[in-house]
């Protein structure tokens, strides 16, 4: 029997995506979705035991004070859920360990490096060794980009992609790492996803406005060794029907968005027997 696909979106203190994040792993086939505000993990209420598929949307998490997610990192670290008082950071490890898959969106891209939880070499979590800084133009970004998909990565969620369209939005989006041979080790192995290029060309550009907020390494997203866990700047959540483009009247556009392809294959690998096989070993950072 297929196996039934549960997803949690979580939300709360300030993120405002949820509900197109939701909308789009109904979309992409998930039997349950469930918009969980932080609240209800944190009383107890909700477990993300409970799920395959965490999605952590996009927004302004505690009005990005301390810089985007820092607080919502700290409040996974070191929250004990009420009542039980097991870390919240435990669901998280336990999740990890299972093998299931998590994806950040923008906020939610940010709220995963902050926490350590990518690109988590050799199975080490919460651990920071990169981050998201303020746009090389000093403003809030909002427009569409191209990204170039690296077709060796170990990412699940981007598995037959090649060029994508997507709209970013964000103050803080410019990929940075904290040393030269952390970004040497993404690239070997192969933890960058996606890099913003022009329509053009699939080389991945620094010139602005192609590359919104002049990331290193024009890195757009990156996932952890196993390809299980997945952040990126730009939404595919905003793009999962051709009346999101912006061009949606003078082109003639597929009827799904270019977005909706990196839920389906996460709801596909769920429900494959290779989401059984458990991934590598997991450390937590002292």
């Amino acid at each position: 029997m297929p196996r039934i696909v549960k997803s949690i979106v979580l939300t709360g203190n300030g993120t405002n995506c949820e509900r197109e994040m939701a909308h789009a792993c109904r979309l992409a086939g998930s039997d349950e979705v469930d918009i969980v505000y932080i609240h209800e993990i944190l009383n107890g209420e909700k477990r993300l035991d409970e799920y395959h598929f965490l999605n952590l949307p996009g927004g302004f998490l505690d009005g990005d004070d301390l810089g985007s997610a820092k607080a919502g990192a700290n409040r996974i670290v070191h929250a004990k859920i009420r009542g039980s008082g097991e870390p919240l950071r435990d669901q998280f490890l336990r999740f990890i360990g299972e093998g299931k898959l998590i994806l950040g969106v923008c906020n939610g891209f940010q709220l995963m490096v902050k926490l350590g939880i990518l690109p988590a070499f050799d199975g080490e979590y919460f651990k920071q060794t990169v981050t998201l800084s303020f746009n090389d133009s000093g403003r809030f970004e909002d427009r569409w980009v191209w990204l170039a998909v690296n077709d060796q990565s170990p990412c699940v969620f981007t598995r037959g992609l090649k060029k994508i369209y997507l709209p970013v939005r964000h103050g803080e989006g410019k990929f940075m790492a904290k040393s030269a041979p952390i970004l040497r080790r993404l690239r070997r192995q192969q933890q960058v996803v996606a890099r913003y290029c022009t329509q053009e060309s699939d080389k991945p550009t620094l010139e602005y406005p192609a590359n919104p907020n002049g990331a290193v390494d024009a890195i757009a997203g990156i996932c952890n060794e196993t390809g299980r866990l997945y952040g990126m700047m730009p939404h595919p959540e905003a793009y999962t029907h051709y009346t999101n483009h912006p061009r949606w009247t003078r082109e003639d556009l597929p009827e799904e968005g270019m977005g909706l392809a990196i839920f389906k294959n996460a709801i596909e690998f769920i429900r494959s027997e290779e989401f059984e096989q458990r991934p590598v070993r997991i450390r937590e950072a002292g």
